[in-house]
């Protein structure tokens, strides 16, 4: 089965999904060693690790580069995290061909103008008109060239403010021009906007959700409430900050490595994520 089918079985099937957000090869391979279903090419994590804000900075190249790194070292399926597409419909043509192309299993997109900025910021959020969306939506599933590879539209009407009415008009307008699945994203610290989305909803098309600020809804009731795959977007990349954070300080003040040896990754665990043994097999 390919990644692309193997994510459209992810998206379809009864039990719920969970992907994790990767910046990196070497984090995609710790979230395959973890168990997950899938890995999110996270468009803030990957600006992060440039030490660029999430502000749409990044452009189609630099995106389908680290999302190529993340898809060959698992076995994961990946969905990348594409923006709002890097311009107009024949920009989104482009990118579909070049990430179906690199094997990735989909893109999702969003209905925001660009360049877009991260969801939680304050200032407030632009919104794309919502046909000039769709005709994006339906540029991306035209321009495949297998059935399996996904096309995620994201809707971002409930981060700007503009209710559930508005989220659920767009989401169905996408569903119309093609989409395969919707990611309804908010910033409530608790998920009774997802849920009031989901009943209004009725199973339409797969869900996606990202619970990046209601942490604490159970998997079990999210499966119940109609969610199809669950993205734990960028926990990988923030524990990663607080670890070095905490590392480089201890070496400093205590002007050594010994006293963090201990609670480390050993050499040896990086050599065997790496699979030394296997390439030096290989050059011999």
């Amino acid at each position: 089965m390919s990644k692309a089918a193997r994510l459209r079985e992810l998206l379809e099937r009864k039990e719920i999904a969970r992907i994790v957000g990767a910046r990196d090869a070497l984090t995609a391979l710790l979230v395959e060693e973890a168990g997950f279903d899938g890995v999110w090419a996270s468009s803030f994590e990957i600006s992060a690790s440039r030490a660029l804000p999430d502000l749409g900075l990044l452009t189609m190249s630099e995106l389908l580069e680290a999302s190529s790194h993340v898809n060959r070292a698992t076995s994961l399926p990946l969905l990348a995290d594409c923006d709002t597409g890097f311009g107009g419909n024949i920009n989104v043509v482009r990118t579909v061909d070049m990430f179906e192309a690199a094997g990735i299993a989909g893109i999702c997109l969003e209905d925001k103008v660009f360049p877009k900025r991260n969801s939680f910021l304050g200032g407030g959020q632009n919104l794309e008109d919502p046909a000039e969306f769709a005709g994006r939506i339906e540029a991306a599933v035209r321009a495949r060239t297998g059935d399996d590879f996904t096309v995620v539209a994201r809707v971002e009407a409930l981060i700007a403010g503009a209710g559930q009415g508005e989220a659920l008009r767009r989401a169905h307008l996408y569903a119309d021009a093609g989409a395969d699945a919707v990611l309804i994203h908010s910033k409530k610290t608790d998920p009774s906007e997802i849920r009031e989305f989901l009943r209004a909803w009725q199973g339409r098309k797969p869900v996606v959700v990202v619970p990046t600020t209601y942490p604490h809804w159970d998997l079990a009731e999210a499966e119940a409430a109609g969610v199809s795959v669950v993205i734990y977007a960028n926990h990988a990349l923030r524990a990663s900050v607080s670890a070095m954070r905490d590392v480089l300080s201890e070496i400093r003040v205590q002007g050594g490595t010994g006293g963090v040896e201990g609670t480390i990754a050993p050499m040896k665990e990086l050599f065997g994520l790496t699979q030394v043994s296997r390439w030096e097999e290989r050059s011999a």
